[in-house]
């Protein structure tokens, strides 16, 4: 599974990297352990342009009877997308991307679990991909949350666990978010495991393990 990452680069950034005019994160901050059922950064297209808000992580299907639930929901696995009732139906117009410079996962060792954080190079930014969906209430209140997308590993995450997120190519960027693009069989060839040789893992302090701590030392190699 995927349940920590980061995203560490200005809004500035941010919006440079994804072509963003305009947002309405005003009160964008990094974040160095980003957790399920916080509101995390994320973009989609409108089928004009790029739109970067914020989504709630662990999705909540818009015909669910409740709010709960989202936390079971925090991945999707790319093998099963279309046989789960949540998620089958959003890979045809729901997709986004979640911007990150980083994510967490656990590696079993002789003495316990070692934190280890994944980066590409120069920790530049990369794209996860993800399904979202709007639930809105009795009350007309609405409720927009999303998923991070997994797959088998590469070589590098296979020493450390059995999944990781399905990060994008540039390319496939392009073609995950176009709204007119409704081609699932090639959607889905774009959920792959990226290419190991492109990415680095570095043990980082077991404080990650804390939801409530979120600061710059955490991305400190251990």
């Amino acid at each position: 599974m995927c349940g920590r990452y980061t995203i560490t680069v200005s809004l500035d950034e941010l919006m440079l990297r994804y072509f963003i005019e305009g947002t309405p994160l005003i009160h964008y901050t990094p974040k160095y352990n980003a957790a399920p059922v916080q509101q995390i950064p994320a973009v989609i297209h409108d089928g004009t342009r790029n739109r970067l808000g914020e989504l709630r992580w662990g999705l909540v299907p818009s015909w669910s009877r409740d709010d709960k639930g989202g936390s079971t929901r925090i991945n999707a696995r790319a093998e099963t997308l279309l046989e789960k009732a949540s998620f089958k139906g959003l890979i045809r117009s729901r997709r986004c991307i979640i911007p990150a410079d980083g994510f967490y996962e656990w590696k079993q060792g002789p003495e316990g679990k070692q934190p280890m954080r994944i980066v590409l190079p120069e920790r530049r930014i990369f794209s996860l991909a993800g399904l979202y969906d709007i639930r809105v209430d009795e009350e007309g209140n609405r409720l927009s949350t999303c998923t991070i997308i997994t797959t088998e590993p590469n070589s590098l995450m296979a020493d450390i666990h059995n999944r990781m997120p399905v990060i994008l190519t540039p390319e496939a960027e392009t073609q995950w978010l176009d709204r007119s693009n409704e081609d699932i069989p090639s959607l889905l060839r774009l959920l792959q495991p990226y290419d190991s040789s492109q990415m680095r893992a570095y043990p980082v302090s077991a404080a990650v393990g804390n939801v409530r701590n979120d600061y710059p030392e955490l991305i400190k190699e251990a």
